[in-house]
């Protein structure tokens, strides 16, 4: 585990802060807590479950994944493909951006500032180790803890169109992503899902498996 800096410490409870201004709520064990800080320390704990060497950097863009992503209703930009990029890309710049002032103001450098929200921003997927660890760690999330959520939102899916979802992000993923979504304790239908979508997608896993960076 690598030691936290003074101005680490800082820059965490700065985007815990940030984050507790989320109008969205979430029960856990029984609390009722701010959507945004409960996401946030998931992807903590699962970045810190399957790289504990990560970079103090990494640990930064993991926390601030979603920083303050309330600001940006998905309900603003137009519906389907092209509006859900539009608002996913605005939603990056805008992380990136609030990021960018509390690493600032925390002591870090303009390098370290700027392969920070890089990562945030996912430009290096597939092509930097750290990048790539955080799409990993974005992905299990979001099996761990939303996919129900999803499932239920789009109730109208069918397994085939989920299958197709579920392999899409497989494909962003590497085989240590594979392997950590294989080792979740997940309902039933839903691991049959993964397990449909790791099937269909075999040939493709193998040979984004050859050129790895994780």
């Amino acid at each position: 585990m690598v030691e936290r800096s003074q101005r680490f410490s800082k820059a965490i409870a700065d985007i815990d802060t940030a984050n507790a201004g989320d109008p969205r709520t979430i029960v856990v064990s029984g609390a009722t807590r701010p959507y945004e800080v409960v996401y946030s320390e998931r992807m903590t704990r699962r970045l810190e479950a399957m790289y504990p060497d990560a970079s103090e950097l990494l640990r930064i863009a993991a926390r601030g994944q979603h920083l303050r992503r309330f600001d940006i209703p998905r309900a603003t930009f137009a519906q389907g493909r092209e509006g859900y990029n539009e608002w996913r890309r605005t939603c990056r710049e805008h992380h990136a951006g609030l990021l960018r002032d509390i690493m600032n103001r925390n002591g870090y450098s303009n390098e370290e500032i700027e392969q920070t929200t890089k990562l945030v921003k996912k430009e290096r997927l597939k092509k930097d180790r750290d990048s790539q660890a955080l799409e990993n760690v974005v992905d299990i999330v979001f099996l761990e803890h939303y996919f129900d959520e999803f499932s239920a939102k789009y109730r109208g899916y069918d397994d085939a169109k989920m299958v197709d979802i579920l392999g899409k992000t497989l494909r962003k993923m590497s085989p240590k992503g594979h392997q950590a979504a294989l080792s979740l304790d997940l309902p039933a239908r839903t691991r049959r899902l993964v397990h449909a979508a790791i099937e269909r997608e075999a040939n493709s896993l193998a040979r984004l498996a050859e050129t790895a960076v994780d």
